[in-house]
C-alpha cells in the first residue's frame, strides 16, 4: 500500500488526481492542512509519496508551491491533468428546495458562479475546502445544507449528487504532480519512458541570456512547456526561470543540460518523468 500526502482531507480533489494516477493500487491517505505541512510530512517520512496542485488552466501557476518543491528533498515522478467538475451535493433525503446554504471553498465557489447566480435566495459559505464542506453536512447532519464537491467526497461522506456539474467553464483543469524523496524516485519511474523534466535556474543579467538558454533547448530539439518566473528573495530584479521541457531522445536532452551549465546559475533538476494524462 502507498501511502500519499496531500493538502486537505479525504474526497478533495487532490486525492481525485492521485487514484487517477495510481490506478488500481491500495492508497493510504495523509490528510494535510496546507502545502507546506505536505513536505514537512515527506521529510520526516521518506517512504511518503506527496501530491500538490502545480498550475491551473483558469487560476495559473501556484506560485508558492514553486518554492516549495525547489527547497525540498522531494522528486517529481510523474504528472495527472484532472478536470475539475463541480457538484452541488446535499444529504440522502434533502431536495433542491430544501437547500437554504451552499458550502465550499471559495474559489470552487467562483468557479460555479453562474449556476449560483440562478438561486439568490441561497446562503453562501466559505470553507477550508471542498471535501471538509461535504465532511461537515455530513457529520453534522446538516439538512439544508448543499456542498460543492467532487463526487468522491459525496461517495465517501454519504452524500447525493443532487446537481452534477454546476462549474461554469468545462474546460478547467488542474494539474497535479506526484512526488517522492529522491532514492524512491529512481525505483518507482525504472520501467517508465522519461519523456520530461521540471527544472529551474538562473541566467546572468546580460543581454539575450536567457533567450540563449532557449536557443540550446531548441538546437537539441528540446520542447519548451512552461516557463514560469519567481523573484530571488534578498536579491532585488533578479529572478528564477520554472521550466518545463519535453523531449525524444533523453540523451539529447541531457547534453542540453551540459551545455546550459555555463550560462545558468543555481541550477536544480526538480525531477524527470514521463508526461502524464489528462482527465476528461
Amino acid at each position: 500500500m502507498k501511502k500519499i500526502a496531500l493538502q486537505g482531507v479525504r474526497g478533495c480533489f487532490h486525492e481525485i488526481a492521485a487514484r487517477a494516477y495510481f490506478r488500481n493500487e491500495d492508497l493510504e491517505i495523509v490528510e494535510c492542512k496546507s502545502f507546506k505541512d505536505v513536505f514537512e510530512a515527506m521529510k520526516k517520512d521518506s517512504s511518503l509519496l506527496g501530491v500538490i496542485a502545480i498550475e491551473n488552466t483558469i487560476a495559473g501557476s501556484l506560485l508558492p508551491n514553486h518554492d516549495l518543491l525547489r527547497n525540498s528533498n522531494s522528486w517529481i515522478i510523474g504528472e495527472h491533468k484532472l478536470r475539475v467538475k463541480q457538484n452541488l451535493c446535499v444529504l440522502p433525503d434533502d431536495k433542491l428546495s430544501d437547500i437554504t446554504e451552499v458550502r465550499s471553498h471559495p474559489i470552487a465557489l467562483m468557479q460555479c458562479g453562474e449556476f449560483l447566480d440562478t438561486h439568490p435566495e441561497w446562503k453562501l459559505v466559505e470553507t477550508e475546502d471542498t471535501a471538509l464542506s461535504a465532511r461537515e453536512i455530513a457529520c453534522n447532519n446538516g439538512h439544508g445544507q448543499a456542498a460543492i464537491c467532487g463526487t468522491l467526497a459525496a461517495e465517501i461522506y454519504g452524500l447525493k449528487v443532487l446537481v452534477p456539474g454546476v462549474e461554469t467553464n468545462k474546460r478547467n483543469f488542474t494539474r497535479f504532480l506526484m512526488l517522492a524523496d529522491k532514492w524512491l524516485a529512481d525505483e518507482m519511474n525504472k520501467d517508465k519512458e522519461i519523456n520530461k523534466a521540471s527544472l529551474v535556474f538562473a541566467v546572468s543579467h546580460q543581454p539575450g541570456a536567457l533567450s540563449k538558454v532557449l536557443s540550446i533547448f531548441s538546437f537539441y530539439d528540446i520542447n519548451l512547456t512552461k516557463i514560469q518566473s519567481l523573484p530571488i528573495v534578498g536579491r532585488e530584479w533578479e529572478y528564477l526561470f520554472y521550466i518545463d521541457v519535453t523531449f525524444d531522445d533523453y540523451l539529447r536532452y541531457k547534453q542540453s543540460l551540459d551545455a546550459i551549465a555555463p550560462l545558468t546559475k543555481n541550477f536544480k533538476i526538480l525531477g524527470e518523468y514521463a508526461s502524464g494524462e489528462q482527465s476528461v
